[in-house]
């Protein structure tokens, strides 16, 4: 298996494009793909707001695990502790949640199985091993897309900021054009 330092930067960040940076603005403008000064900056601009795009998914994607993260903990949690207490005959005691501010008390008695909710209206019946190893894969899971989310984030924000540093070089290059083209016709 390759490590990330051996990966190509294009399939390390979700196939978020590489911005090349322009060095020089006069070899660059003299591509034959670069037609006029407008073109290019409207090629960049169109790629800009892909950027933005990317961006805003990957907050979006973002803020969904980070309140993910949470209830796959407590619910972990959960399970753990009838996990503890499974060999008592006493039945746990509790208050969970009906609706939103509306709570009914509850005796559980000591159990081998629990439910567990998976998402899409779907709920599955574990044995308390099976739920507590799901929920730690799950956690695990969770955490290395936050982790991959945030590192995709920053190189998108780099990706960002080199497309306007582009952009500013080559809207500078083309001003300073206009006003050599101006003064030698003056």
């Amino acid at each position: 298996m390759a490590t990330t330092e051996s990966m190509p930067e294009q399939t390390k960040h979700a196939g978020i494009p590489l911005a090349e940076f322009v060095e020089d603005v006069d070899s660059y403008m003299q591509r034959a793909s670069n037609e006029s000064a407008e073109v290019v900056l409207k090629r960049l601009d169109e790629q800009h707001n892909k950027y933005k795009f990317m961006e805003y998914n990957l907050n979006t994607k973002k803020a969904r695990l980070k309140s993910q993260i949470p209830d796959i903990k407590t619910s972990l949690d959960i399970v753990k502790h009838l996990q503890s207490r499974k060999d008592s005959t006493d039945p746990v005691e509790t208050r969970f949640l009906l609706s939103d501010q509306v709570y009914a008390k509850a005796k559980i008695p000591p159990t081998e199985k629990v439910c567990l909710w998976l998402g899409a209206n779907v709920m599955l019946e574990y044995t308390i091993d099976d739920a507590t190893s799901l929920l730690e894969k799950n956690l695990d899971a969770a955490t290395k897309n936050l982790t991959q989310v945030d590192d995709d984030l920053s190189y998108i924000r780099d990706q960002t900021t080199t497309l306007e540093v582009n952009m500013a070089r080559v809207y500078n290059w083309d001003v300073k054009r206009r006003q050599a083209a101006q003064g030698s016709k003056s």
